[in-house]
């Protein structure tokens, strides 16, 4: 059966399901006739009628689990996955099975609704993702995927807009390409930039947990259903911060960045996210001098292919133990490097999400002539 034909069926499906009023005619005539007298204390009981489910309700379990499993496998795009919210719209048991074949990035790899965008990357690989520019309008858009396509039919994660103000630079993080105000409902946060563009803070529209937070906001809403999170009113919580060292002797050296998120989002659940109280501090990788090149190196897999002073991979700053491996404290969480003229890749791994992961690459667009 095609995909159409599934959606069919369960839009038909859906149409049906309902509950049978109770009472009927016979209830109304009994309410018109008592509604101008005394009713006495315990008024007449009506017999309850069984709740009607449709046919798609009594499926087998075992072949219900292979349907939906087979819709979710074929479902790819971003961000609207529509026949597998219908599967989880159609009953309880749709629900639950749904439920159990949808996981987080961090178990499957892959972005399947916007609250992906806030939960950890996986473990043993990583997302795949790219970064485009556009300089006319100081806009920056995510999508996901290896390499730009020929058509532009990339699917669109978040995008940011860089507004320069007085004393600081913003960049408005949104889930659409050209709505950016903080009272929208596709707002998702906000990266902010000290004076000189050496520090940066990363707000998020949501708190990562229900305990003591630092926000920043001149008034707060509740959310609307099209954005990531629906538990809280949405103000600019403080998530991470990103630095710059300062190159005083203007050496000839590449840009030194530290990276602190304040709580790693942990839980598996595809309804709520449980965050770790522990820090997470992440430095950039040194890079090695290539003699015959005459310029600074990294190995970035192929995935970067354009000397830029924005180039980076960040690693955890793992303090030298026995419990601790090379491989471990080598490990590349996120990297961000040019391919094209305002084209960049961007891959990340667990814990850092993809709003975490795209908040620290924009902090590379900014001007910082004291940094290198």
């Amino acid at each position: 059966m095609s995909l159409k034909s599934i959606v069919r069926e369960l839009k038909e499906m859906r149409d049906g399901i309902g509950n049978v009023s109770r009472g009927g005619s016979e209830g109304r005539r009994w309410r018109s006739r008592t509604r101008s007298h005394i009713a006495p204390e315990q008024a007449p009981q009506l017999p309850e009628l069984p709740i009607e489910q449709g046919r798609w309700a009594n499926l087998p379990p075992e072949l219900l689990l292979d349907m939906i499993k087979r819709v979710e496998e074929s479902e790819t795009s971003w961000p609207s996955r529509a026949v597998v919210v219908f599967c989880a719209s159609v009953c309880k048991s749709w629900r639950n099975i749904t439920k159990e074949i949808v996981k987080t990035p961090e178990q499957c790899g892959r972005l399947t609704f916007p609250i992906s965008l806030k939960q950890p990357g996986p473990r043993d690989c990583a997302i795949h993702c790219f970064i485009r520019r556009d300089p006319a309008t100081s806009t920056y858009f995510l999508y996901y995927g290896l390499v730009p396509s020929e058509h532009e039919r990339e699917k669109l994660l978040l995008a940011a807009r860089k507004i320069r103000r007085a004393t600081c630079t913003d960049f408005l993080i949104s889930l659409a390409s050209d709505v950016f105000s903080r009272a929208s409902n596709t707002y998702v946060g906000k990266l902010r930039s000290n004076f000189i563009g050496t520090k940066f803070t990363i707000y998020d529209s949501q708190p990562p947990c229900e305990g003591d937070v630092q926000f920043s906001s001149r008034f707060s809403k509740k959310v609307h259903s099209k954005q990531v999170s629906a538990k809280a009113p949405v103000c600019n919580y403080s998530a991470g911060t990103v630095s710059y060292e300062l190159n005083v002797l203007r050496t000839r050296a590449p840009r030194r960045m530290n990276c602190i998120m304040h709580s790693i989002p942990i839980s598996t659940s595809l309804s709520e996210i449980q965050p770790s109280q522990a820090p997470l501090v992440l430095k950039n990788k040194a890079p090695r001098w290539h003699e015959q090149l005459q310029c600074w190196c990294l190995n970035f897999r192929g995935r970067v292919t354009v000397a830029s002073v924005k180039n980076f991979q960040l690693v955890a700053a793992l303090e030298p133990s026995h419990n601790t491996s090379s491989a471990e404290q080598e490990k590349v969480i996120l990297q961000f490097g040019k391919i094209a003229k305002d084209i960049f890749t961007m891959d990340y791994c667990y814990p850092l999400s993809a709003f975490q992961a795209f908040a620290i690459c924009l902090s590379s667009f900014d001007t910082k002539p004291v940094c290198e």
